[in-house]
């Protein structure tokens, strides 16, 4: 009898996949890094093989976020350049010259912690947190349908092995997915400028940044002096930092919306069963592009279609928020127009590394009706002032709608009576509630009460009998 055969089957596979990662069995782990869209370079390598055996020897069931942390680092640290004392001074004075433009023309308050100064790899390293966040559901869900697909599929006399080792399945699909996460923000890291680049709140309320290599590599190629650049930026980065301080639901509100979505995710296990069936290790890239275009995430639920439009109309309407102030705040700058339709195009378009992780995660974050929104905000500063348009904000119930982005008439009509001090026109629902409150109050009105009629002995109204 072997010396082994009181090993589980659990036991087994782990021994197997051990033997592969460590290179005694035919495997090629430039293979599995191309179908991982991963560097195949001899460092990346290495850690792709640290990784997948940290999680053999685990065994745990989650997915270590800390592989995608380092990951993306050592993407990010690639040619990161760290902030001269030169370049400090003028950012510093951008934002500060930012922040007294901002101060005229809206009534958001400032931020109690001054603005910081990112390298791309501290950029990668603030901002992990929310993405994992965002991630975790579709990870989860990749890692669970790899698991069920190889148990199918597993010839007779593996499928006991495969059934009971299933954790581990999960495991090294999981740590793929982080690797893969990774890749993604620390590329990410490379085209951002700020914290609020993206338009939803990566960094902790009361925080804004930027990153001046970043910030520096936008300027390129645009003829605007290099300080304009930087003030117009500033002021941007300093009012969407703001409004997330003085809307204090909508931080939570935003990110709820993006977790429901990305849980509403489900994977297409029979789009993965065809490439199990047709996969060729030696040629890994359909696995490759399948896992980075998104083609393994199968068409929206009209559900989730619902809640995308609702999360696009809060992205459009802080962004376009943003561009008013911002527009408005940089009316000194002779060259703030060019920078603005810049910074337009550039969010509409997104860069490669934004589109991989909509790809990955099946949600792209661009607002499709900004300039749409913009008007609306533009035309209730012009009706109302700022101090109107800002408590906007003050509660969801109060912020504008999608049907007020394509028609905001109406709810510039109502600003202005309230600003004369009149009660806005009550619709029909109004009214309905009003006479139901009424008769709510006659009905619970007592016998002394003035309006009552009097009771005869029998307790009925009218003269006694």
């Amino acid at each position: 009898m072997p010396e082994d055969s009181d090993k589980s089957p659990e036991d087994e596979f782990r021994d197997m996949l051990r033997e592969l990662l460590s290179g005694n069995g035919s495997f090629d782990p430039s293979q599995l890094a191309g179908a991982a869209g991963l560097p195949s370079d001899p460092a990346s390598l290495a850690a792709l093989m640290s990784q997948l055996q940290g999680a053999l020897r685990s065994g745990g069931d989650g997915i270590n976020w800390d592989t995608s942390l380092q990951q993306a680092k050592t993407i990010a640290g690639d040619g990161s350049q760290d902030t001269t004392p030169e370049q400090r001074a003028a950012f510093e004075q951008a934002f500060h010259i930012a922040s007294l433009w901002l101060a005229d023309v809206t009534d958001v308050a400032e931020l109690s912690s001054e603005p910081a100064l990112y390298t791309r790899t501290r950029w990668a390293t603030k901002t992990m947190p929310f993405w994992t966040q965002l991630a975790e559901p579709v990870a989860t869900n990749i890692a669970n349908a790899l698991t069920g697909v190889l148990t199918e599929r597993a010839p007779e006399e593996l499928s006991s092995m495969i059934a009971n080792a299933g954790q581990l399945v999960r495991g090294i699909g999981g740590t793929l997915f982080a690797m893969q996460l990774g890749q993604v923000v620390g590329q990410l890291s490379k085209e951002v400028v700020s914290g609020g680049d993206i338009g939803i709140p990566l960094l902790d309320d009361n925080e804004a940044a930027l990153v001046p290599q970043n910030v520096a590599d936008f300027g390129e190629g645009l003829d605007i002096p290099a300080d304009q650049v930087q003030i117009y930026l500033a002021v941007r980065e300093l009012a969407h930092a703001r409004l997330f301080r003085h809307a204090r639901w909508l931080r939570l509100h935003l990110i709820s919306s993006i977790t429901d979505f990305a849980r509403g995710i489900r994977i297409d296990t029979e789009r993965l069963e065809e490439l199990a069936e047709s996969f060729d290790p030696s040629n890994p890239e359909e696995l490759r592009e399948a896992m980075t275009s998104g083609a393994l995430i199968p068409a929206r639920t009209e559900a989730q279609d619902a809640s995308l439009a609702r999360l696009e109309t809060t992205l459009a309407l802080i962004e376009g928020w943003v561009d008013v102030v911002t527009a408005a705040a940089t009316e000194r700058l002779p060259r703030s127009a060019a920078i603005a339709e810049t910074v337009r195009r550039r969010r509409a378009a997104g860069g490669p590394a934004e589109q991989a992780l909509g790809a990955l995660v099946g949600l792209e974050l661009r607002p499709r009706r900004l300039r749409e929104a913009a008007q609306m905000w533009q035309q209730v500063t012009d009706a109302v002032g700022t101090a109107q348009r800002d408590a906007l904000w003050s509660h969801p119930d109060l912020v504008p709608t999608a049907a007020d982005i394509d028609a905001p008439e109406a709810l510039i009509a109502r600003l202005e009576a309230e600003a004369r001090g009149e009660r806005p026109e009550q619709d029909e629902m109004d009214l309905a509630l009003e006479d139901l409150l009424r008769g709510e109050e006659r009905g619970g009105q007592h016998d002394d009460e003035p309006g009552s009629e009097p009771s005869g002995p029998n307790g009925a109204g009218g003269p006694p009998v």
